[in-house]
């Protein structure tokens, strides 16, 4: 029975880097899973039970067997995941970019066991997985090679990868450029095929189209594109597009798709974002056969504050992040660059500390340096930490960054040169990279270092006790945006601690939102 009351939620459900949302329901709980690119571990898995919270409760791929992440570069490795629920398993599909192409895993518990991958001899990106009335597995996938382009399918054993057909083209899409993200779903007796299009930048969009057989013809939707913000004049969200669709519980019909929040305020308009792409919900109706995306007078569009005839009462929730270290365990919102060196990471409960073994490796190489950070979730936050530096070696340095990729990042942290120890900020911008020092500090002391973040600047701050603070400089945020970097990206800032050529101890590191 489909419920009619209508509830407000906050757009974006998931905020900070959480990119091309794919959405699974089992019973009353629902899932959401993201790309992780150059992240590990891999693809997070959000539970919700209302659509509006979501929590992080873990990760799909976190063994190196699984997510092969050794020097793939910014925005490589793990590409848009696609997951399904069929028969008491889990099925989550996707591509490791940079490394073996398109796999799948398995798994009867969302949250422990998934198997080992699965490898798909179909080349693309964004595979997706359809269970067919008939026993059949559809696998779709999206080709970009010149004169090859469009959504391409096959049949398979989902166990084991066995293609059971010869990959054919299904379609060039409706008409847009660099048609992805291909979802393939059985609805109402026809084959609707749902995906992004127009390049996932400021003409991205979100068509679909249907079928009485899965191998087609399909027929466009007439009022495609279903979602797009190529043309709002609001500009407070903008690319959306690649999204997935399902029915509730309650019988009432929703799309997930990403999308960002550019970093233009009232004093000026940019198309430039720092935090992501976020996962954005909408409700959806059906008129004629087709979907109707977004309230009634805004169809088509994503708005910050929406209402819909959620599954369950949203709640406020605090988005905060502190960690003291008094655990045994990482906490499931960090994560790691590439495969982490297991040994260059140490908790010490007893003394409420983290340990970080820096090498070599720095946060400015294609390569796994010694970082442990979190999303930033919002544009205004306060990032702080506590830091000793242990080793006395030159060039050692350890702190606290706010990163994009190794080619853009700030950086405040304690250093070692041959005159002693001191505090400085760096900035790391392309190729170019720029140390402003400040005072020295005493060896073996304990420095606490703080960023302030908004639309505007990144501020670096550093105190000797914890309650005067010093302050060093500031970095535009428009140095960590997306549209400014050298190769095409796809994530968003972390803020992260870290240490390089040396040994350092962290405590009390927080991340909160203003």
């Amino acid at each position: 029975m489909v419920q009619e009351s209508h509830m407000e939620y906050k757009n974006p459900i998931i905020s900070g880097y959480n990119p091309d949302p794919t959405i699974c329901r089992v019973g009353e709980d629902y899932y959401i899973m993201n790309s992780s690119f150059e992240y590990f571990p891999g693809v997070p898995i959000y539970h919700s039970r209302n659509l509006a919270n979501w929590e992080l409760q873990g990760y799909v791929l976190t063994s190196k067997n699984q997510l092969d992440l050794d020097k793939v570069a910014p925005s490589k490795g793990i590409y848009a995941p696609t997951l399904r629920y069929h028969n008491g398993y889990f099925f989550m599909c996707t591509t490791n970019v940079g490394k073996k192409g398109n796999f799948i895993v398995y798994s009867k518990d969302i949250l422990h066991g998934w198997s080992e991958p699965v490898w798909v001899e179909q080349e693309g990106i964004d595979p997706s997985l359809l269970f067919d009335d008939d026993g059949k597995v559809y696998f779709c996938t999206a080709v970009f090679d010149a004169g090859r382009e469009g959504i391409y399918i096959c049949e398979l054993n989902p166990f084991t990868g066995e293609k059971y057909t010869q990959t054919k083209l299904l379609t060039k899409g409706c008409g847009g450029k660099y048609a992805e993200g291909p979802h393939l779903y059985k609805w109402f007796g026809k084959y609707y095929l749902m995906l992004a299009e127009g390049g996932t930048e400021y003409g991205h969009m979100e068509t679909i189209m249907r079928s009485d057989n899965p191998y087609g013809p399909y027929e466009p939707c007439p009022h495609n594109p279903i979602i797009t913000h190529r043309n709002d004049m609001k500009e407070d969200i903008m690319c959306t597009g690649h999204g997935d669709m399902m029915e509730d519980a309650n019988g009432n019909w929703w799309l997930v798709c990403l999308g960002i929040r550019p970093i233009t305020n009232e004093n000026r308009r940019v198309l430039l974002h720092n935090l992501g792409r976020e996962t954005f919900l909408a409700p959806v109706h059906w008129e004629d056969g087709w979907p109707i995306v977004g309230m009634p007078g805004k169809e088509g569009m994503l708005e910050l504050n929406m209402k819909g005839a959620l599954p369950g009462k949203p709640e406020e929730v605090n988005r905060d992040f502190s960690d003291d270290f008094s655990g045994d365990q990482f906490k499931l919102a960090y994560n790691f660059l590439r495969n982490p060196q297991e040994k260059d990471y140490q908790l010490c409960p007893e003394e409420k500390c983290l340990k970080l073994h820096g090498t070599k490796v720095t946060l400015s190489m294609e390569d796994s340096p010694t970082f442990l950070g979190i999303r930033q979730k919002e544009f205004t936050v306060t990032a702080e930490v506590k830091i000793r530096l242990n080793e006395g070696k030159e060039g050692s340095r350890a702190g606290l960054t706010a990163y994009y990729n190794k080619s853009f990042h700030y950086d405040i942290y304690v250093g070692k040169k041959q005159e002693g120890f001191y505090v400085a900020l760096g900035k790391q911008l392309f190729d170019v990279q720029t140390d402003v020092a400040a005072d020295n500090v005493e060896e073996g002391s304990w420095i606490y270092l703080k960023i302030l973040t908004d639309k505007e600047f990144y501020r670096f701050y550093y105190s000797l006790n914890g309650q005067d603070y010093i302050y060093l400089g500031q970095g535009l945020t428009a140095g960590l945006c997306t549209e400014i970097t050298e190769t095409m990206t796809f994530t968003g800032v972390y803020i992260g601690m870290f240490a390089e050529n040396g040994e350092a101890e962290f405590k009390d590191f927080s991340v909160r939102i203003v």
